[in-house]
């Protein structure tokens, strides 16, 4: 299947990156943390049978460009421009960890979004956990604007991720160790985004009463309990919002198992 590699320009001027492939209504998939389009390329495929699938470079991150000052605003302008233009003016969205939650940002700002899927919302909203520093996205921010990208990945799987010190020191000397590096300055983007949401507080579910679109929280059930417990509460938001929990999945859900579940949704069937 033909896959269409083409840049839009969000509001402030910024080049965004974007694949295209399928026909169909269109559907944007959202990454999180780390995350280029390359990441969501299984799933996109798996999808582009029923749907336009648009896969993206978030700002700052692969081919697309960056500002000169980081706004999560940024961002949502950054999906209406790919909404407005590959998306023909509407689409649904799917959004993965931190992506989810910048998604569900978007459709609460008024993004043109029909139908909103998101996957494990990195929330903490109880003790299953220890939450984030205070000072997490500041540290990052510190760690990037001098260099230490490699420190930053590193706070960023030891602090947010909780994957113990040692293992973080082995993964420093595998091959994909780099890629990640050359995105460690947007790993604050995404702290900004979470905001105080990973703080072991309830969620401010009301900063999203503007959602009136169905919502799709997933959810696996042999990850972090936390991640869980996160999807739980956001599902109760509203009557607009449904819990669908993966049996045997983690953070890192298998597409196979994603895609079906995601296509139902976004045809508007039964999973």
């Amino acid at each position: 299947m033909s896959r269409i590699v083409d840049k839009v320009v969000s509001a402030d001027g910024t080049a965004i990156a974007f694949e295209k492939q399928g026909t169909g209504p269109a559907v944007v998939l959202v990454g999180g943390a780390l995350m280029t389009r390359g990441a969501s390329a299984e799933l996109a495929a798996l999808l582009a049978g029923e749907f336009t699938v648009i896969t993206y470079d978030r700002r700052g991150r692969g081919d697309s460009g960056d500002g000169p000052a980081y706004e999560v605003r940024r961002e949502i302008e950054d999906i209406d421009a790919l909404i407005a233009g590959p998306g023909g003016g509407s689409a649904m969205l799917f959004g993965m960890s931190s992506g989810a939650v910048l998604a569900l940002e978007a459709t609460a700002r008024g993004s043109a979004v029909s139908r909103l899927a998101l996957y494990e919302p990195p929330f903490i909203t109880d003790d299953s956990r220890a939450p984030l520093p205070a000072d997490y996205v500041a540290h990052l921010t510190e760690l990037s604007g001098r260099g230490a990208y490699g420190d930053a990945v590193a706070y960023f799987m030891t602090a947010a991720v909780g994957v113990p010190g040692e293992a973080v020191a082995g993964m420093r000397q595998a091959p994909f160790w780099a890629d990640m590096e050359a995105v460690a300055h947007t790993l604050s983007y995404d702290g900004r985004i979470m905001g105080d949401t990973m703080s072991g507080r309830p969620l401010p579910v009301e900063r999203w009463a503007s959602v009136t679109v169905p919502v799709l929280v997933g959810s696996g059930d042999v990850g972090d309990p936390h991640m869980l417990a996160g999807a739980r509460e956001l599902a109760s938001a509203g009557d607009n919002f449904t819990l669908r929990v993966f049996p045997g999945e983690e953070h890192d859900i298998a597409a196979r198992s994603l895609a079906p579940v995601l296509a139902a949704f976004f045809g508007g069937r039964q999973a």
